[in-house]
């Protein structure tokens, strides 16, 4: 069976899919919006336009559609998709909590068609790099990941101002970084989440966010966003007891892997004076007492998604992105937006 594409919402991220979609073997059949212009860019580009999801859910030639619509309509159109006999594809947040992903769940089990979210984040480059680097020991035993995407774009844009509608980083991204991490260590338990959410320019949504993780395997994982952070941070620091990583930018490979070096190993502590005083432990260190290696090289290609899916839709593939995962993700939001109401760190798994 080949995916034959319906696109319900076609903004912005609908658009990308109209793109990609037929790179990775599908068939991009129609597409709704609420907005004329829209339908009609959609018809320019030879696909069928209709003016409502419940038109376009009436196609006999769709056989799966991808919800690209806010946030807060992925259920509805979700459910009312899976009654219609579609094969469902959100976009994130595949919902608002884990009791409305698990109605859309329900719906798609009775109608017997498959659902899934499209987290792209899993095949950027910079996160596999670290994950290479965890499921094959690259830096020995890691104590410590740092997550970070900064921005001075400042303001957030268009439906993702509004609270009603699903709006605000943490819904945006927040379910990405998350997803990123959880991926990268599967058989790890989150014991316990704190979380720091803040409105900087925003009165109503949040735009600044810092999560810090405990795992059970020993490494705490800290996930920062800031829309308005002028200077940004590497977008990766992971570090074990056989050196440290460092992936400089969002989707891609721009870093260094750090060790010690043998000079160091061989002289004696150095002493460095200050103002306030001597220090030996952070004095500077000798030339060659840090070298630095190249990062891994990783292959990943997200199109892989959709050929997964084709995949699974033939029997012939298990889902990659399962929606167990997906509501251990939105759980663990729930946990941050829990910590940083109270305060205080929340037990989890």
């Amino acid at each position: 069976m080949d995916i034959r594409l319906g696109i319900i919402g076609f903004g912005g991220m609908g658009k990308y899919h109209a793109q990609i979609a037929p790179e990775g073997g599908v068939k991009v059949v129609a597409a709704a919006d609420i907005l004329p212009e829209r339908v009609k860019e959609a018809e320019d580009q030879g696909i069928t336009g209709y003016h409502s999801a419940e038109e376009l859910l009436a196609d006999e030639s769709v056989n799966t559609v991808i919800l690209t619509v806010p946030n807060y309509l992925h259920k509805e159109i979700g459910i009312k998709a899976a009654k219609a006999g579609k094969h469902v594809i959100s976009e994130k947040p595949c919902a608002l909590n884990v009791a409305e992903v698990e109605e859309m769940e329900a719906a798609c089990k009775e109608a017997g068609v498959h659902f899934t979210v499209h987290q792209n984040r899993r095949w950027d480059k910079d996160m596999l790099t670290v994950k290479y680097a965890f499921d094959n020991k690259l830096l020995g035993n890691i104590f410590t990941i740092e997550s970070t995407l900064h921005s001075g774009n400042g303001y957030v844009h268009e439906w993702h101002l509004y609270k009603k509608f699903g709006g605000g980083m943490m819904y945006d991204w927040g379910v990405h970084l998350i997803d990123q991490i959880l991926f990268m260590m599967p058989d790890a338990k989150v014991k316990s989440v704190y979380a720091d959410i803040k409105n900087i320019l925003h009165e109503e949504v949040d735009d600044y966010f810092k999560i810090i993780m405990k795992m059970d395997n020993g490494i705490t994982c800290q996930i920062e966003l800031g829309t308005y952070i002028l200077k940004y941070q590497p977008r990766w620091l992971a570090a074990g007891d056989k050196g440290t990583m460092v992936v400089q930018s969002l989707g891609r490979q721009d870093g260094r892997i750090y060790r010690t070096g043998k000079v160091l190993e061989k002289l004696p502590p150095q002493i460095a004076e200050t103002e306030a005083g001597p220090t030996r432990q952070f004095a500077p260190l000798p030339p060659g007492g840090i070298v630095e290696e190249e990062l891994p090289a990783i292959q990943t290609d997200v199109l892989d998604f959709y050929r997964n899916f084709r995949d699974v839709l033939n029997g012939e593939a298990e889902q990659l992105v399962k929606i167990s995962e997906v509501k251990r993700v939105l759980s663990v939001m729930a946990a941050a937006w829990k910590s940083a109401e109270t305060g205080e760190a929340i037990s989890f798994e």
